[in-house]
Parts: structure tokens; C-alpha cells; sequence
């Protein structure tokens, strides 16, 4: 497996914490639709769609839809990097094939390391500058992709 990246404050957010339940546990939720639209967003917003092509410019696209009903527009990207439960690398600079999408927001790699009885969750999300990193962490980064693991960890005790 490729070493631990390196987050530069100045342009990437880190949420980084041990949880219990197991690395493949979490890897089924962050790679089987059907399960992944019971957890990524943070309620009381809902995923309604979600597609995964899991490989290398395979496609990774979420709709979420808000508290009043809203469907928002599809978020859709592409993974760079899958290395089974271990690591997963996504981006929505890119579309499938690697295609650029001109507005790319973020690059995120999400580790999985057995740790205990738990694994470490890392989530490691860069963004082109400090804007970006700025305007996501005031959208509630924290919060929000805390909440969404809460919701990832308790779906991991139904499996």
C-alpha cells in the first residue's frame, strides 16, 4: 500500500478517529450503493442515488436530497485510487475516465487501518487552496462528515 498522506493545513481537512466496528465493515458501507445511500449524508439530509464503477476513473456519484425535499444536482466524480478495505481516493474534479469537470471542489482519501478492536478512520480531503479549504470547513465540514461516520459506524452494526 502507498505511505500515509501527508495533509498541509494551509489546504486540507482531516477528520481522523478510531471507531468500532472493522475496516471491512466500513469498506462495504463506503462501496456498496445500497448501502452507502443509508449513511454518507448527515440527517436529517437524506442520499437518495448513489453509482460506484469501484476501480481506477470508475465512476462515484451521490443525489442528496434536503430537509424540505429538495433533490440536489448528482454529485459525480471519479475514483483514483482503490486499494480493498484499506483506501479509497475519490475526486469531483474529475468524471469518469478521468475526464475533468473544470470545478473540481476536493480530493478525498478515506483510510481504513485496523487499530485494537476498531479500525482508524481517516478522512483526508484536499482542496486546491485555501479558499476551498476555507469554504468547506465553514459549510461544517467537522460536524457534517462526523456525523455522516456516526451514522456509517451504527449502519455497521446491522451488517
Amino acid at each position: 500500500m502507498a505511505e500515509r498522506p501527508k495533509a498541509d493545513p494551509a489546504v486540507d481537512l482531516v477528520l481522523d478517529r478510531v471507531v468500532p466496528a472493522p475496516a471491512g465493515l466500513l469498506w462495504r458501507g463506503w462501496t456498496e450503493p445500497d448501502l452507502l445511500v443509508r449513511w454518507f449524508t448527515p440527517a436529517p439530509w437524506e442520499t437518495v442515488a448513489c453509482e460506484i464503477d469501484l476501480r481506477p476513473g470508475g465512476v462515484f456519484s451521490t443525489t442528496m436530497r434536503s430537509p424540505g425535499g429538495e433533490t440536489q444536482p448528482p454529485s459525480t466524480g471519479c475514483f483514483l485510487e482503490v486499494v480493498p478495505e484499506r483506501r479509497l481516493t475519490f475526486t469531483d474534479a474529475l468524471g469518469p475516465g478521468f475526464r475533468p469537470l473544470g470545478a473540481g471542489l476536493m480530493t478525498a482519501t478515506i483510510l481504513l487501518e485496523p487499530e485494537g478492536a476498531g479500525t482508524r478512520y481517516t478522512a483526508l480531503v484536499r482542496h486546491a487552496d485555501a479558499a476551498g479549504r476555507s469554504k468547506h470547513e465553514s459549510m461544517g465540514f467537522a460536524t457534517g462528515w462526523g456525523a455522516a461516520l456516526d451514522q456509517l459506524v451504527e449502519l455497521t452494526r446491522s451488517l
